[in-house]
């Protein structure tokens, strides 16, 4: 009893604590503050989010819905999230499509017909619109 079952922990803590100068809560693994860590170091090196991507999250944070996003700006690398009768399901933007379950798609209305088994617009389906956003 008393013995740490992560030995790498103490490690880990005190770089938290350089990083952020405060240390992590006590409930976080060891991999999530890892990957936490490395984030941080990416954002420094890469300087960070843009200003209208803080200024979406701090608005979502606050209770408030973002304000309205260009369906244009899906660059490679960006995904999409959308729970639908208890599933989860990920989409990421890939050159030449999205791609879902390690399958390509062609369109997000592909997948969300694939999804609800009935025809979507798949902006809409995963909250992209100003009306997605008004009735969700």
């Amino acid at each position: 009893m008393g013995r740490n079952p992560n030995p790498a922990r103490p490690e880990v803590i005190g770089q938290w604590k350089l990083a952020f100068g405060a240390p992590p809560p006590p409930y976080l693994s060891v991999p999530f503050l890892q990957k936490a860590l490395a984030y941080e170091a990416q954002c420094k090196q890469a300087g960070g989010l843009s200003a209208s991507t803080r200024r979406a999250l701090t608005q979502i944070a606050c209770g408030k819905a973002p304000a309205a996003m260009p369906l244009n700006a899906a660059k490679s690398g960006t995904h999409y999230v959308r729970e639908w009768n208890g599933r989860t399901y990920q989409v990421a933007v890939v050159k030449g499509g999205f791609e879902m379950d390690g399958r390509m798609w062609p369109s997000l209305s592909a997948i969300a017909k694939h999804i609800t088994g009935t025809t979507w617009s798949g902006p809409r389906f995963f909250g992209l619109t100003t009306a997605a956003r008004t009735t969700a």
